[in-house]
């Protein structure tokens, strides 16, 4: 069956990097075949979708909150999806969680409803 495992998160001061991963199993790692992405909740805020990609693709999505500081990416030979994340800020303070979903074609990775999840990692930033 699918797993999504991440792991990365820590405290860090405001500026600070960090660099999420997410090791994934029970399905190929195939181009096209998955969209994976990164979302993050705060405490009483909904979740938010923070970045996405489609396996194989080069052209990832970003939300408008974390462009130009966080980048995903991804190694197919370790199954894995990273996010880096440089110059964070206290309101990037959440739990992060990894998905991923088959891709569809009349659906963007950035509004597709994602069926797997990791357990997530918090990143704490003061």
């Amino acid at each position: 069956h699918v797993q999504l495992v991440e792991s990365g998160g820590g405290s860090v001061q405001a500026g600070g990097s960090l660099r999420l991963s997410c090791v994934t199993s029970g399905y190929t790692w195939t181009r096209g075949s998955y969209c994976m992405a990164w979302f993050r909740q705060a405490p009483e805020k909904k979740r938010e979708v923070v970045a996405t990609l489609l396996l194989g693709d080069r052209v990832p999505y970003y939300a408008d909150s974390v462009k130009g500081r966080f980048t995903v990416s991804q190694d197919n030979a370790k199954n894995t999806l990273y996010l880096d994340m440089e110059n964070l800020e206290p309101e990037d303070t959440a739990m992060y969680y990894c998905a991923a979903a088959r891709w569809s074609w009349d659906i963007g990775c950035a509004s597709m409803t994602y069926t797997y999840w990791g357990q997530g990692t918090q990143v704490t930033v003061s």
